[in-house]
């Protein structure tokens, strides 16, 4: 197989019907690492809107707990994108999601929010960073895609193209976007744990090249200081040139899924996908996307790498 032959065979599928098929081909084949990387720094995004921020910051599981929130968060996302939405995984997967929103007073304007960067935020990364742009008939998938999730959510006036996300998340952020306490709480402890998954002695350059990620309405809403251009300049030129070092390689031959990622640590011996998440009492605190909770000892779904 070589460098194209795999976006040869997405072009060859149905953006509105195959969008599935065409969304795991992307995600999974093409750029799982990118899509990691872009997911990530939605994550962000959604801090700076006070009204999430605030609430992350007031269940106080991703200030205490932040390494099982963010693998919940991934391995219910995941666990749809492999088995799909009919499966009984996929499934029981949105059951949880679903179950935990519904314990809290969460406004549909955030709930569409968020899913809206599911689908902007990869495409601006791989714009910027990635071994190739995706394509139209990706970008349609995509939105097809991430708007089947968000009707299974019981999110309402869910954009029906890429172009209808973008302009939501645009229209949003302007109106939304601003400091709260909780966000930069939340915020903070996400750098953090991103931190942590790399020796020590990098904590303090790791962070700083996190920030050189985030643009101006991002660090304004946290109040954190710029990056100078230098460091913005390095970090960004290095994501650059992995791109075009990625694009030389051979074709990935198998799918890497998030659950595979060496970031997800919370589950050694394996997860029920059934038991992922919070298992919040209503009234209490909750949050916009899917989290964690202890889960059993061996899962439905293999461990991290397996």
């Amino acid at each position: 197989m070589q460098r194209y032959d795999r976006l040869k065979e997405i072009l060859r599928l149905d953006a509105d019907q195959d969008f599935l098929a065409i969304y795991r081909l992307t995600a999974t084949y093409e750029f799982p690492w990118d899509f990691t990387r872009a997911l990530e720094l939605a994550l962000y995004r959604t801090y700076a809107v006070p009204s999430i921020g605030r609430l992350l910051a007031e269940t106080a599981e991703f200030t205490d707990r932040p390494q099982r929130r963010y693998d919940d968060t991934t391995l219910l996302l995941d666990a749809v994108v492999e088995h799909g939405f009919e499966s009984d995984t996929g499934r029981t997967a949105i059951r949880r999601i679903n179950r935990m929103h519904r314990s809290y007073d969460i406004g549909n304007e955030d709930m569409r929010y968020v899913l809206c960067t599911f689908v902007v935020i990869p495409k601006r990364w791989l714009d910027d960073y990635g071994w190739r742009p995706l394509t139209a008939h990706e970008r349609r998938a995509c939105a097809n895609y991430y708007a089947t999730l968000g009707r299974h959510l019981g999110i309402q006036e869910v954009p029906g193209s890429y172009e209808e996300f973008e302009a939501a998340l645009v229209a949003y952020e302007k109106e939304h976007f601003g400091w709260d306490e909780g966000g930069r709480a939340v915020a903070d402890a996400t750098l953090d744990l991103m931190a942590s998954w790399y020796p020590a002695p990098l904590a303090p350059l790791l962070r700083t090249a996190s920030l050189a990620l985030l643009d101006e309405p991002l660090l304004h809403a946290f109040r954190y200081e710029q990056p100078g251009p230098a460091v913005r300049k390095l970090v960004r030129g290095a994501l650059r040139l992995r791109g075009r070092a990625v694009r030389l390689l051979p074709p990935r031959s198998a799918p890497h899924y998030a659950r595979q990622n060496p970031e997800i640590k919370s589950y050694p011996g394996g997860y029920d996908v059934g038991e992922l998440g919070t298992h919040p009492v209503p009234g209490h605190g909750g949050c916009p996307v899917p989290h964690q909770r202890r889960a059993t000892g061996a899962g439905a779904q293999p461990p991290a790498g397996g």
